[in-house]
Formats: structure tokens, sequence, C-alpha cells
């Protein structure tokens, strides 16, 4: 026990009471835990049982514990009612009507009972489930995978080559010590902040839009937040470059199967032979995003260099997941999956377009992308960006701010998780918002 008992103007039992009275509503005792016996209490505190049991019959009066028949005294639930006090002036916020800045994914995009079954099968191999997974990954994994992007994105590479890990900060926590003899990097924006986290903790010097950099981290499918593509030309002219003056690309393939527009352009590993380029893919997007499996094409340099080290590090992905993914390609479903993924989010997005060309008519400027779930949308505003998010968050209405300069902003719309029904009278609800605070502002 900690608590040091001193010699002030209060009584002994006040700072018993006090010294307890905390450790409940910090959470340190929980609620149902029993309270050291009277006793005991008495004995590692040197002061006399009256004086212990003082404390107590404060803190039971006051609801703090309570005392049950032979057994001894107990902390309530106290501390729960109270935390739910502060949030009732929390849930009288609006409730969100509308949501344009979801990244999630659509609810019917996903077969959950084709995937429960996968899972289900998984979990029934005991003997493969008894073990620690591969730190590289489940090899039968690996090899499915160097055969489905070698079909999707002509990249052609051995399953030793491939790193499977929780997501793309896990896989560059992997990487950055694989680099140690290059320490500039360059960002296309600050937006790609998990990335440049994980660079930063391991003292590389962040850029961004600089190609001269000695590794160039680079998301061609996601140019923009509204789903530009970098063109084939681009591409070519980034490789050769690269090559030239010695720069490792990351090339993380974010949104590729989202192309709607027109055909999905070459990857850049594809384009550069497998040389010069460590390849990013991700499942978040194309199931969903808890399910956190990514991969990592390395280079051949790289994959020997990871080899040496790989025992150092623990696999981050369920070995569940992974069987169950594993099967899932095989069976075609995740090619399934793709397509079904490309005809929902082309015909979300041609109705939210619809939509806000119908609400906002010729005030809007807007620019749409070969690609992606999302639109940018530009108004005139008489009042800075936050002030319109914050009052349309107010009014139940969740909306991203891309950029702002004087009398105007320009917002990102996507259409990820909102019914197609709602983008209507989402884009109305916006609309009023923008009419009140145009007036309130002349006013």
């Amino acid at each position: 026990m900690q608590l040091k008992l001193e010699n002030t103007s209060d009584h002994l039992y006040t700072q018993v009471y006090q010294y307890y009275k905390d450790l409940i509503l910090s959470g340190k005792l929980l609620s149902g835990s029993k309270m050291p016996s009277l006793r005991r209490c008495s004995r590692e505190l040197e002061i006399s049982r009256t004086t212990v049991e003082s404390a107590y019959l404060q803190l039971a009066a006051d609801g703090y514990i309570i005392s049950r028949p032979q057994s001894g005294y107990y902390v309530t639930d106290i501390p729960q009612k109270q935390s739910v006090l502060p949030k009732s002036t929390a849930s009288s916020a609006a409730p969100i009507l509308y949501n344009f800045a979801s990244s999630g994914v659509d609810r019917e995009s996903f077969r959950f009972d084709i995937w429960r079954r996968y899972i289900k099968s998984a979990l029934r191999q005991d003997e493969r489930l008894l073990s620690y997974g591969e730190p590289q990954g489940e090899r039968e994994f690996r090899e499915v995978l160097a055969s489905y992007i070698r079909t999707r994105r002509n990249i052609l590479c051995s399953p030793d080559d491939i790193v499977v890990g929780a997501g793309t900060q896990s896989l560059l926590h992997i990487l950055c010590p694989l680099l140690k003899e290059r320490h500039t990097v360059s960002f296309p924006n600050p937006s790609f902040l998990q990335g440049i986290s994980v660079f930063e903790d391991y003292g590389f010097d962040v850029h961004y839009r600089d190609k001269d950099c000695d590794i160039i981290y680079v998301s061609p499918a996601h140019m923009t937040k509204w789903g530009d593509l970098m063109p084939v030309s681009r591409r070519l002219e980034l490789v050769h470059y690269a090559a030239a003056h010695g720069s490792l690309i990351l090339e993380d393939d974010f949104e590729n199967e989202f192309v709607y527009l027109q055909k999905p352009t070459p990857s850049l590993q594809s384009l550069a032979g497998g040389q010069g380029v460590v390849y990013i893919g991700s499942f978040s997007r194309l199931l969903l995003p808890s399910i956190r499996i990514s991969f990592m094409v390395l280079t051949s340099d790289l994959a020997d260099r990871y080899r040496l080290i790989a025992n150092h590090y623990n696999q981050t992905a369920s070995k569940t997941e992974q069987i169950a993914l594993c099967q899932f390609i095989r069976d075609g479903h995740l090619a399934a999956q793709t397509r079904k993924l490309k005809r929902l989010y082309a015909s979300k997005l041609k109705s939210l377009l619809s939509a806000v060309r119908k609400v906002f008519g010729k005030d809007a400027s807007i620019q749409i992308g070969s690609g992606g779930i999302s639109l940018a949308l530009r108004l005139p505003c008489p009042v800075p960006g936050k002030t319109f998010v914050t009052e349309a968050k107010k009014r139940g209405v969740l909306v991203e701010l891309l950029k702002e300069e004087p009398g105007f902003i320009e917002l990102i719309l996507s259409c990820s998780t909102m019914p197609s029904d709602q983008f209507l009278p989402g884009c109305q609800c916006l609309y009023e918002i923008l009419e009140s605070l145009t007036v309130t502002h002349k006013e």
C-alpha cells in the first residue's frame, strides 16, 4: 500500500478516505473489486482499525463502496455512472445524418457470409494454428500472392521476395532498417502521415515532391484526393530518372483496383523490370478496413538483406486471416469482389456527381479522377473553411476540407459509405448551410 499518512490538520480517516476515493474514481480500483479488509488495512498503514472503519463508512455513505455481510467491502459502479454525465452534453450534438468524409467501405460491398465461411475453415486447421505465423508471411499465402499480382499488375517476383504485414506502416518498420545507406525521402504531400512518421522515427530527412531524394514514395493510383492517376509517360520518366540517380522508388499501389474511366496503367515495378522499386499493396480497401493484411515486394538485394534479419521480427498479420484469404483468392472470390466494387463505386460516384451538379449548378467547380471514391468540389464561400466544416458538423453533415483561398473553399466528398439515396438530400443540406452562412456574413 503506497499511502503515506501526513501529520496535517486533517483527520487520519479523512486521508484514508481521500486516498481510496481517488483510486476508485481514476479506475485503479475497478467496479466490483474487493477492498482490503479492515484488519489488513490497519496493519499496513499502522493505524487503528477504528480509523480505517471510519474511512470505509464514509466511502460507503458517499456511494463509493458497499458492505456485503460476511464478505467485506466492494467497489460500486459509481465511476461509470459519473463518467456518463459529461457525455450527456456530447449526446446533445446533432447526429450524423450525411457522412461525406468517411474513408470506410459500403456495407453492401462485402459478402460477410462468404468471408465467414473461409474464416471458419481456417479455424479448423488446428495443427497450423498451434504455432506462430512465419515472420515473412505464410508460405502458401505468399505463393498465391505472387501469382495474383503477376496476373493483376504484371509484377514478376518470387514468393521469397514478398513480406506480409498488418498494414503499410508495419511493413515500413521492417523496410527502413534495410535502407541505412539512404538518408532522404520524398513524399507527394504531408497527408501521408503514417509513412512520414515511420521515416522520421528512423532519422530520415523528409521532403515533399523532391525527385532528387534517396527514396521516392509515390502512390500512382492516388495522386490526388479525387482519384487522378499518374500517366504512363510520367511513370516512365520517374522510373528512368530514379534509375539514373540511384534512387529507390516505394510504390504504394493504394486504390489501383478502383479505376473506372480508363484501363489500369502499368505498375512502376513492372515498368522498371523489378529493379529499384519496392511495391506495396493492401487488401483493406478491397475487403474490409479491419482485415489488416498488406504486403511488399522487395528488390532482390533488399530481399537478401531481409532474409538475414527476418527472424528478428514477429508476424503482425493474423495467421488465421492469411489462411482464409489464401483460399479466398484461389477460389476466385477476390477477383469477383474487385469487379463488384468497380461497378458499385463507379455507379455511386456517378450518382454523387449528378447530385452535386443538380444542387450547386454553375456555382460549383468539380474535379473527378479516373478512379477512387471521391470528388473535389470548389465553392464560393464568405467564411473560413474551418468555420464551414464546423457548422456543417453541427447540422449533422461531415465533410473534409481540402484547401481554401480568399472567397472559396474546396471540399472532398466521398461516396464510400453513404447510400446513394442520401447524396441529393446531403448536398441540399450543404447548400442550405452555405446559404445560411452567406446571409449571416452579410449581416
